[in-house]
Protein backbone atom coordinates (compact mmCIF):
# COMPACT_ATOMS: atom_id res chain seq x y z
CA UNK A 1 0.00 0.00 0.00
CA UNK A 2 3.01 2.02 0.13
CA UNK A 3 1.27 3.98 -3.13
CA UNK A 4 -1.64 5.35 -1.35
CA UNK A 5 -0.84 9.06 0.00
CA UNK A 6 -2.24 9.49 3.31
CA UNK A 7 -4.61 12.59 3.30
CA UNK A 8 -5.88 13.26 6.63
CA UNK A 9 -8.82 14.95 5.55
CA UNK A 10 -10.00 12.81 2.60
CA UNK A 11 -13.47 10.97 2.81
CA UNK A 12 -12.45 7.42 3.47
CA UNK A 13 -15.87 5.99 3.59
CA UNK A 14 -18.96 5.81 1.89
CA UNK A 15 -22.77 4.34 2.31
CA UNK A 16 -22.45 2.89 -1.14
CA UNK A 17 -19.44 0.86 -0.24
CA UNK A 18 -20.64 -2.46 -0.79
CA UNK A 19 -19.63 -4.63 2.10
CA UNK A 20 -19.79 -8.80 2.42
CA UNK A 21 -22.94 -10.44 4.00
CA UNK A 22 -22.38 -13.64 5.77
CA UNK A 23 -23.79 -16.32 8.07
CA UNK A 24 -22.76 -16.99 11.37
CA UNK A 25 -20.35 -19.81 10.13
CA UNK A 26 -18.39 -16.40 8.07
CA UNK A 27 -19.52 -17.78 4.62
CA UNK A 28 -20.08 -15.37 1.86
CA UNK A 29 -23.64 -15.07 1.13
CA UNK A 30 -23.41 -11.81 -1.46
CA UNK A 31 -23.21 -8.37 -0.58
CA UNK A 32 -24.72 -5.43 0.15
CA UNK A 33 -24.36 -1.59 0.46
CA UNK A 34 -23.08 -0.08 3.88
CA UNK A 35 -25.86 2.02 4.35
CA UNK A 36 -28.49 -0.83 4.54
CA UNK A 37 -26.50 -3.14 6.18
CA UNK A 38 -26.67 -0.46 9.36
CA UNK A 39 -30.33 0.07 9.09
CA UNK A 40 -33.26 -1.33 11.43
CA UNK A 41 -31.33 -4.26 13.35
CA UNK A 42 -28.70 -4.67 10.69
CA UNK A 43 -27.59 -7.48 8.10
CA UNK A 44 -24.75 -9.55 9.29
CA UNK A 45 -21.73 -8.63 7.43
CA UNK A 46 -17.92 -9.18 8.13
CA UNK A 47 -16.04 -6.88 9.94
CA UNK A 48 -12.55 -6.39 11.60
CA UNK A 49 -11.45 -4.44 14.84
CA UNK A 50 -7.59 -3.77 15.39
CA UNK A 51 -6.10 -2.97 18.81
CA UNK A 52 -3.00 -1.09 18.25
CA UNK A 53 -0.61 -0.40 21.30
CA UNK A 54 3.13 0.89 21.34
CA UNK A 55 5.90 -0.74 22.90
CA UNK A 56 5.22 -0.02 26.66
CA UNK A 57 1.76 -1.97 26.49
CA UNK A 58 -0.18 1.06 26.15
CA UNK A 59 -3.73 0.81 24.36
CA UNK A 60 -3.98 3.57 21.23
CA UNK A 61 -7.54 4.74 21.55
CA UNK A 62 -9.56 6.53 19.31
CA UNK A 63 -13.13 8.73 19.91
CA UNK A 64 -15.10 8.44 16.81
CA UNK A 65 -15.73 11.43 14.85
CA UNK A 66 -19.13 12.79 15.25
CA UNK A 67 -19.81 12.18 11.40
CA UNK A 68 -20.50 8.77 12.29
CA UNK A 69 -23.97 7.23 11.54
CA UNK A 70 -23.72 4.92 14.95
CA UNK A 71 -21.71 5.41 18.10
CA UNK A 72 -20.13 8.83 17.14
CA UNK A 73 -18.09 10.45 19.88
CA UNK A 74 -17.74 7.64 21.70
CA UNK A 75 -14.25 5.57 22.29
CA UNK A 76 -13.52 2.94 20.72
CA UNK A 77 -10.62 0.67 19.62
CA UNK A 78 -7.55 1.86 17.39
CA UNK A 79 -9.07 1.36 14.08
CA UNK A 80 -12.58 -0.75 13.01
CA UNK A 81 -13.94 -1.16 9.41
CA UNK A 82 -15.54 -4.03 6.74
CA UNK A 83 -13.26 -5.20 4.16
CA UNK A 84 -14.88 -4.08 0.85
CA UNK A 85 -16.59 -6.55 -1.79
CA UNK A 86 -13.31 -8.39 -3.48
CA UNK A 87 -11.04 -7.45 -0.76
CA UNK A 88 -9.18 -10.14 1.56
CA UNK A 89 -9.05 -8.96 5.19
CA UNK A 90 -4.88 -8.65 5.23
CA UNK A 91 -5.61 -5.69 2.48
CA UNK A 92 -8.73 -4.30 4.06
CA UNK A 93 -7.36 -4.29 7.74
CA UNK A 94 -4.34 -2.71 6.61
CA UNK A 95 -5.63 0.04 4.14
CA UNK A 96 -8.24 1.10 6.93
CA UNK A 97 -5.38 1.77 9.02
CA UNK A 98 -3.24 3.99 6.60
CA UNK A 99 -6.06 5.66 5.96
CA UNK A 100 -7.50 6.28 9.36
CA UNK A 101 -4.26 6.67 11.32
CA UNK A 102 -1.53 6.95 9.14
CA UNK A 103 -0.01 3.75 10.81
CA UNK A 104 1.38 0.86 9.24
CA UNK A 105 2.11 -2.39 11.49
CA UNK A 106 2.55 -6.10 11.59
CA UNK A 107 -1.28 -7.76 12.42
CA UNK A 108 -1.73 -10.53 14.27
CA UNK A 109 -5.25 -12.72 14.83
CA UNK A 110 -6.61 -13.52 17.61
CA UNK A 111 -10.28 -14.78 17.08
CA UNK A 112 -13.86 -14.00 15.36
CA UNK A 113 -16.88 -13.00 17.04
CA UNK A 114 -20.57 -12.13 16.06
CA UNK A 115 -22.30 -9.21 17.82
CA UNK A 116 -25.38 -6.84 17.40
CA UNK A 117 -26.22 -3.73 18.48
CA UNK A 118 -28.31 -0.85 18.09
CA UNK A 119 -28.43 2.27 18.71
CA UNK A 120 -31.52 4.15 19.12
CA UNK A 121 -32.97 4.68 15.90
CA UNK A 122 -30.04 5.06 14.10
CA UNK A 123 -29.82 1.82 13.14
CA UNK A 124 -27.58 -1.26 14.39
CA UNK A 125 -24.39 -2.91 14.16
CA UNK A 126 -24.83 -6.89 13.20
CA UNK A 127 -20.83 -8.09 12.81
CA UNK A 128 -18.88 -11.17 12.48
CA UNK A 129 -15.56 -9.43 13.16
CA UNK A 130 -12.10 -10.51 13.06
CA UNK A 131 -10.01 -9.10 15.50
CA UNK A 132 -6.09 -8.25 15.40
CA UNK A 133 -3.50 -6.90 17.86
CA UNK A 134 -0.43 -4.75 16.37
CA UNK A 135 2.25 -2.86 17.78
CA UNK A 136 3.53 0.43 16.63
CA UNK A 137 5.44 3.87 18.48
CA UNK A 138 4.46 6.13 15.21
CA UNK A 139 2.31 8.68 15.84
CA UNK A 140 -0.53 8.62 14.38
CA UNK A 141 -1.86 11.19 11.71
CA UNK A 142 -5.80 10.47 12.21
CA UNK A 143 -8.62 11.26 9.28
CA UNK A 144 -10.67 14.25 10.14
CA UNK A 145 -14.03 12.50 9.23
CA UNK A 146 -13.54 9.06 11.05
CA UNK A 147 -11.59 9.91 14.42
CA UNK A 148 -11.85 13.82 16.55
CA UNK A 149 -9.70 12.07 19.26
CA UNK A 150 -7.17 9.54 20.30
CA UNK A 151 -4.83 8.80 23.40
CA UNK A 152 -2.95 5.97 24.33
CA UNK A 153 -4.06 4.53 27.95
CA UNK A 154 -3.09 1.89 30.48
CA UNK A 155 -4.74 -1.07 31.29
CA UNK A 156 -5.51 -0.32 34.45
CA UNK A 157 -6.56 3.21 33.71
CA UNK A 158 -8.56 1.47 30.41
CA UNK A 159 -9.93 -1.00 33.27
CA UNK A 160 -11.02 2.05 35.53
CA UNK A 161 -12.76 3.81 33.04
CA UNK A 162 -15.12 0.77 31.96
CA UNK A 163 -15.77 0.11 35.11
CA UNK A 164 -16.68 3.60 36.34
CA UNK A 165 -17.96 5.20 32.64
CA UNK A 166 -18.77 2.43 30.03
CA UNK A 167 -21.18 4.43 28.65
CA UNK A 168 -18.77 6.11 26.91
CA UNK A 169 -17.58 3.43 24.81
CA UNK A 170 -18.75 1.12 22.47
CA UNK A 171 -20.29 -1.88 23.03
CA UNK A 172 -18.19 -4.07 20.55
CA UNK A 173 -14.73 -2.84 22.29
CA UNK A 174 -16.07 -3.35 25.64
CA UNK A 175 -16.57 -7.29 24.40
CA UNK A 176 -13.12 -7.19 22.63
CA UNK A 177 -11.32 -5.91 25.27
CA UNK A 178 -13.13 -8.53 27.93
CA UNK A 179 -12.39 -11.14 25.48
CA UNK A 180 -8.79 -10.36 24.78
CA UNK A 181 -7.59 -10.69 28.52
CA UNK A 182 -10.04 -13.57 29.36
CA UNK A 183 -8.61 -15.79 26.48
CA UNK A 184 -5.47 -14.27 24.23
CA UNK A 185 -3.63 -12.50 27.31
CA UNK A 186 -0.71 -14.66 26.19
CA UNK A 187 -0.58 -14.20 22.81
CA UNK A 188 -0.90 -10.46 23.26
CA UNK A 189 1.98 -10.66 25.76
CA UNK A 190 4.02 -12.42 23.02
CA UNK A 191 3.68 -9.64 20.54
CA UNK A 192 4.56 -7.22 23.08
CA UNK A 193 7.59 -8.69 23.87
CA UNK A 194 8.62 -9.27 20.75
CA UNK A 195 8.31 -5.82 19.32
CA UNK A 196 10.33 -4.41 22.92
Amino acid sequence: MEELAHDPHAVVSSDEDLLILVNEDDEELGAADKASCHDNNGVLHRAFSILIFNSNGDLLLQKRSSEKRLWGDFWSNSCCSHPRKGETMEYASHRRLWEELGLRAELTFLYKFKYQATFGDAGAEHELCWVYIGVSDDTPSTNAHEISEWRYVSKASLDHELETQPQNFTPWFKLEWEEIHRSHGVTLSEVLTAKR
